[in-house]
């Protein structure tokens, strides 16, 4: 698609929107900060009817703001509970702008997409108890690179999903003006055209088929046309049917009458070059081709690449610098709201929540000219962190194929160095042979001081499985005390011969890795168990099973596949 399609594209999404912003739900615009967005917002503001409410939505935006709650002032002064709204009650009948959309937090999204459904608010806090209106379209604005996209179930509720990324303001001057609407009578089977269409190109919510039919609806309604034309449905198969594509429709798709014979003859007296065969072949396609060829005209050259990456297009991929889970504090991390607590605890005393929760409480504490504040009312401010992931090599260095397997968790371990300064990882070795296990890397974050405990790692020797999952287990033990999260990742063919005891013997051996990996199972540490035998062995298997690991047999891994098992592992 051309810069200046894109664009026509956008005006025509932005005249559509501004008509009906609450039944079309929302539009979505990935561009960057720059003249061409302000451009475009210029020109939805302007087609907005005049006095509908506009409010815009910070990213880190808190529940008291976002939904409503307890007016202070108010009730202070009137004696009673009195709600003050919040965004979404502002935003009723009208637009919420979404700032830096792609970087919503999840717990946002849920209360945007319970409000789109609903139509409404539900305030139980402070005391109150209110269900507030809240109908209103939304104005997303994407800056994300890459893999950042909007929480997809967000999307989903959005009318229009436009790309604006390739258009620039020289792009612009060589536009020309929208063409008028096309004079199209009206046509019966639109909604068997449309979700003919939705199914032809691999959309399999429910939600883009009914706002392509509500965007067919407007589109009618601009023309001045009472019912819904052909023209109408084309135009909503383009701007919103189109972006979602999953998959790339056959050619020549049809569910009129059948082709023709391979081995048919031509017809001496068709000429190919004939404008108006062509059009006559067209004209008696079924509707439900008709618009799904108007979808199929948006599509993008490079379709089959860009669908590659679905999960990057139905925004799955973790963000960088995301790495390891998320946990609660009262003193350090981002501030996500506020609890019942003791502020002596060492906790931060949010004054105002705690204000709020004894106000609506004065009345019955007695009419006196204190505020009266109790124990119950303190709120303590709650803080998120994300911890930091540490990742425990455990490496079977016995056997005449350790040089092989060493090498892949050398290079295992310098790609993920390589990333740590934006997931924010460490890494540990820890080599087992002959009878015992050892630390030969602690947990570090500095590439050169990985690769100097690397260099001099030896092999060769009996396996002793046991101790190796022991010396695992004892230092992922070690860093989750210290505040991180470990992964155990534990390279092996299972052969193990070596018990805890120092014993030999392969049954003997097997059962206390067995034993062992019991231990690590219980102890909730994320494992992951890389196969590197000849062939995939069995035991392994039921070890990783044990365990509760993911079981990778890798007999050729890479390095660079290593390093992606070892990353899923971590975002379990």
């Amino acid at each position: 698609m051309t810069a200046g399609r894109a664009w026509i594209d956008a005006l025509q999404a932005t005249a559509l929107f501004a008509d009906d912003p609450v039944g079309l739900g929302g539009l979505c615009v990935r561009a960057g900060a720059g003249p061409v967005r302000d451009r475009f917002l210029a020109l939805l503001w302007q087609a907005l009817p005049a006095g509908m409410p506009v409010r815009r939505l910070p990213l880190h935006t808190g529940d008291d703001r976002l939904l409503g709650g307890l007016d202070l002032s108010a009730t202070l002064q009137a004696g009673r509970p009195v709600v003050q709204k919040g965004l979404l009650a502002e935003a009723d009948g009208g637009v919420l702008v979404l700032a830096m959309a792609e970087r919503i937090d999840a717990g946002v999204g849920a209360r945007l997409r319970a409000a789109m459904d609903s139509g409404s608010v539900t305030l139980h806090r402070d005391g109150l108890s209110r269900v507030l209106p809240a109908r209103f379209g939304i104005v997303a604005l994407d800056e994300g690179v890459q893999d950042e996209h909007p929480p997809a179930s967000l999307l989903d509720r959005f009318a229009f999903l436009l790309d604006l990324t390739g258009v620039s303001l020289a792009d612009l001057a060589d536009v020309a003006p929208l063409p008028e609407a096309a004079r199209s009578p009206p046509t019966d089977g639109a909604t068997e055209a449309i979700c003919h269409a939705a199914f032809a190109l691999g959309i399999d919510s429910p939600h883009p088929p009914l706002l392509a039919l509500r965007a067919a609806r407007v589109a009618a309604r601009l023309a001045g046309r009472e019912q819904v034309a052909e023209a109408d449905l084309a135009l909503a198969a383009r701007l919103v049917l189109a972006p979602r594509t999953m998959c790339l429709p056959p050619d020549g798709e049809t569910r009129g009458e059948p082709e023709p014979a391979a081995n048919a003859p031509d017809d001496p007296g068709d000429d190919p070059g004939d404008d108006a065969g062509n059009d006559l072949s067209a004209a008696d396609k079924p509707l439900e081709d008709r618009v799904l060829d108007a979808a199929k005209a948006a599509l993008p050259a490079d379709l089959l690449s860009q669908l590659a990456s679905t999960d990057a297009a139905r925004g799955l991929v973790r963000a960088p610098g995301r790495a390891g889970q998320a946990r609660f504090s009262i003193k350090r991390g981002r501030p996500v709201g506020t609890r019942p607590g003791d502020p002596r605890d060492g906790a931060r005393l949010h004054l105002l929540e705690t204000l709020k929760a004894a106000a609506p409480w004065q009345r019955l504490r007695g009419k006196t000219d204190r505020f009266k504040v109790c124990r119950q009312d303190f709120r303590i401010v709650r803080f998120r962190q994300r911890i930091g992931t540490t990742t425990v090599f455990a490496v079977d260095a016995s056997g005449s194929a350790a040089l092989n397997r060493l090498a892949e968790a050398k290079g295992a371990v310098e790609l993920l160095l390589a990333d740590c300064y934006v997931r924010r990882d460490q890494v540990a070795l820890i080599a087992f042979r002959g009878n015992a296990a050892t630390l030969l890397l602690p947990p570090t974050g500095s590439l050169p001081r990985a690769k100097r405990g690397l260099a001099g790692l030896p092999g060769g020797g009996p396996t002793p499985l046991a101790a190796g999952i022991e010396a695992a287990m004892t230092l992922a033990e070690t860093i989750r005390r210290s505040g991180r999260t470990p992964v155990v990742t534990l390279l092996t063919d299972a052969r193990a011969n070596v018990a805890r005891d120092g014993g030999t013997g392969r049954q003997h051996a097997e059962a206390d890795a067995m034993a062992s990996a019991l231990t690590l199972r219980a102890s909730g540490v994320a494992a992951l168990l890389i196969d590197t035998s000849p062939r995939p062995n069995p035991f392994a298997a039921r070890l990783a099973a044990e365990m509760r690991a993911r079981y990778l047999p890798l007999p050729y891994a890479d390095a660079s596949s290593l390093s992606r098992a070892i990353r899923e592992a971590g975002a379990a």
